[in-house]
């Protein structure tokens, strides 16, 4: 099973745990993408109802997962190698507590991306 995970690359927090899960979360084969400046994806997710921004999305063939549910499978298939990662696994494996602190994380992503004067939507063309 290849998994693919989209994220926003315009959130340091996103990046940092995409590029952690990727090198140190040893998870076979996991790709990351860059949803906000991928624009024919993220076009292809919006088709299928998932926006970037309202969370990453975790894609193993036509399966796809989007926000708490999508960290949720990520950490349950980690084997970290990293402190950082071993916390994130313990916390957001369990789906009761992935849904109850996700919001916080899209909180921390929308103070992050206010900060560096970038939209919440990639596709947001302002008025």
């Amino acid at each position: 099973m290849a998994y693919t995970l989209v994220y926003d690359g315009g959130c340091p927090f996103c990046r940092h745990f995409a590029l952690r899960s990727e090198l140190l979360g040893g998870v076979p084969d996991l790709m990351i993408r860059d949803g906000r400046s991928d624009h024919e994806l993220r076009a292809m997710l919006r088709k299928r109802g998932y926006n970037i921004s309202n969370g990453a999305v975790l894609m193993d063939g036509e399966q796809i997962w989007h926000g708490s549910e999508a960290i949720t499978m990520l950490c349950r298939n980690l084997t970290p190698s990293d402190p950082l990662l071993r916390v994130l696994h313990g916390v957001f494996s369990d789906t009761r507590r992935a849904n109850l602190l996700y919001p916080g994380l899209l909180a921390a992503r929308q103070i992050a991306l206010g900060l560096k004067g970038l939209p919440l939507d990639p596709d947001y063309r302002g008025a």
